[in-house]
């Protein structure tokens, strides 16, 4: 009878055939550990009301990860992100004050927000695609931009959110977190744009662009809808942070972009475009959350808590790094 051998080259070419498909799996396996650990040092933040809140405080960072991605697909950046989920929220939470924080009000409030979001999208899609500005130089100035006019909006933080509308977000409905059906919707709208011809030319074009433009592939179109659904992943993201935080803050998304930006590179999507998955930026989302809750439920006293938590991200990041470059070699 002959014996199959599986050689260490066939294996290599094995896991480098998964990551193709699945290169959101380091990131998987990053967060299977942190929830170990978690577990390790408080057998109670496994529980169900825990990961509940967990996904509560964090899902504005999977969003704004997520709006992220769909630049870095096509070889760009949006340092601007945070802004405008700045800009989002302080823009809804006055509308809504001032239209009286009825059902109605909060409702048009979160339209005409969606739509704030998409002009800020374009405004960085026309600088970057069509003006052919460097990305991360025109959203770092949009950035300040958008920074500028949500001080304008509402200068001093705290202004509170409608109980309607907070009290929705953190409740539940039919015996669910409210929470729940918003991952729900939003694993549903990523299916749906998986499917699309949009991501695989914003791939495309992040792979080679001058290749795509030379193939018939529209660019500069291309890249501006990249920034489109940045801007609408953006605002989607302001209304999670509104619903969590109860209030207004024109700065409440100040380190929000670079930490989107590290969960895009710790799920697997390159920087220099052409490669990644929505998958991995929500997953490397839940990573920096999970880890900010290891550093605190090991105890490390509050003035070295940023210091930890920034090693852990770095040593993370360059575990998964090394760990997708090592299986695709």
């Amino acid at each position: 009878m002959a014996e199959i051998t599986i050689t260490p080259r066939g294996r290599a070419g094995g896991m480098r055939r998964l990551l193709e498909r699945y290169p959101f799996l380091p990131a998987l396996a990053i967060v299977v550990a942190l929830l170990l650990l978690n577990g390790f040092f408080s057998p109670n933040s496994l529980s169900y009301r825990s990961l509940t809140g967990l996904l509560s405080t964090y899902m504005a960072l999977v969003l704004l990860a997520i709006a992220q991605t769909y630049v870095v697909y096509a070889g760009d950046i949006d340092l601007s992100a945070g802004s405008i989920l700045s800009l989002v929220n302080v823009a809804i939470v006055v509308l809504m004050e001032r239209w009286g924080g009825g059902a109605g009000a909060v409702l048009l409030a979160l339209a005409l927000g969606l739509l704030l979001g998409l002009a800020c999208g374009l405004l960085n899609g026309i600088v970057v695609a069509a003006l052919r500005l460097q990305a991360i130089v025109a959203t770092f100035a949009t950035s300040i931009f958008f920074t500028g006019l949500a001080l304008y909006i509402l200068p001093v933080a705290g202004t509170p959110a409608p109980a309607l509308f907070w009290r929705t977000y953190g409740g539940r409905l039919l015996g669910v977190p409210f929470v729940f059906y918003i991952l729900a919707g939003l694993v549903i709208l990523l299916l749906v744009l998986s499917r699309t011809r949009l991501v695989t030319q914003l791939l495309a074009v992040g792979d080679d662009q001058q290749a795509a433009f030379q193939s018939g592939l529209p660019v500069v179109p291309i890249r501006i809808k990249g920034y489109l659904l940045c801007g609408f992943f953006s605002a989607l993201a302001a209304f999670c942070i509104t619903g969590d935080t109860a209030s207004g803050d024109p700065l409440v998304g100040g380190k929000m972009t670079l930490y989107s930006v590290a969960a895009v590179v710790l799920g697997g999507s390159a920087l220099s475009g052409g490669w990644g998955t929505v998958v991995g930026s929500l997953l490397g989302a839940l990573t920096i959350g999970l880890i900010n809750s290891v550093v605190f439920f090991m105890g490390t006293p509050s003035e070295w808590q940023n210091f930890v938590q920034g090693l852990a991200i770095l040593v993370v990041l360059m575990a998964g790094v090394l760990a997708g470059r090592r299986a695709r070699a």
